[in-house]
């Protein structure tokens, strides 16, 4: 396990370099009232225009669903059945819930502000255009997703699994990112420069196209020469 705690001024003013992650630009229209006496979630269900605000959606079944210029504000997701809905030009703010499947999914310019979510299923997703802010998410599984041109600001993420996805433009700004699992993760162009706490678990040898600060470098060094298997040593007093 390596684990960077420190984190510099110099770092946290880090000018950005290479490609630029292009975040999402929703502009929702003026939305429907969701009725949540409509008899909930259905698999499959077309859902356009809606603004879903303090609905508790525990265990409903959306499978399948497609959410378009929608919001999701303050709902409830405890265990609910969305996996390989699809969101598009939307937003999830102040979400929670505990083992929320969106395993399939795909979400398209899509901004999640402020969620607090725990096990959330998203392996084998498509993000692209995704802005998480805020918030805090335990165990995100990610693995074999494929994200491109993805934010993580400000967020609190503890033992994410990213095992085996794709990351091209992913930023991941002024995060924790605690426990996080990398590996057979391939990257490019992932910028993990201002990340507050990186705290690898497993697959620090899969960091091949992301770039870390001077600083995050000189913590990682041991566990670096560890990998490659050099032994770091102090030469004995005289």
């Amino acid at each position: 396990m390596v684990r960077n705690t420190a984190r510099t001024a110099k770092s946290a003013r880090a000018k950005k370099s290479g490609p630029v992650v292009r975040r999402p630009e929703v502009r929702l229209p003026p939305l429907e009232p969701y009725d949540p006496e409509g008899g909930g979630l259905e698999p499959d269900g077309d859902y356009d225009g809606l603004e879903f605000k303090e609905v508790d959606l525990a265990g409903q079944e959306g499978a399948g669903s497609r959410f378009m210029d929608c919001a999701l504000r303050e709902c409830g997701l405890d265990g609910t059945e969305l996996a390989r809905a699809r969101f598009i030009d939307s937003v999830l703010s102040g979400v929670r819930g505990v083992g929320t499947d969106l395993s399939g999914a795909s979400l398209r310019d899509v901004e999640v502000l402020d969620a607090r979510l725990g096990g959330t299923q998203l392996h084998g997703a498509v993000l692209e255009r995704v802005l998480f802010r805020g918030g805090k998410i335990d165990y995100l599984n990610l693995r074999n997703a494929r994200l491109k041109d993805v934010v993580f600001e400000g967020c609190f993420l503890s033992e994410a699994d990213f095992g085996g996805a794709v990351l091209e433009r992913v930023e991941f700004r002024d995060c924790v990112l605690r426990r996080a699992d990398l590996s057979g993760v391939r990257m490019t162009d992932v910028d993990l420069r201002t990340v507050a706490e990186l705290d690898i678990a497993r697959g620090l040898d899969r960091l091949a196209g992301a770039v870390i600060s001077s600083a995050q470098l000189l913590h990682l060094a041991p566990a670096f020469a560890a990998q490659i298997g050099v032994r770091v040593e102090d030469m004995p007093g005289p």
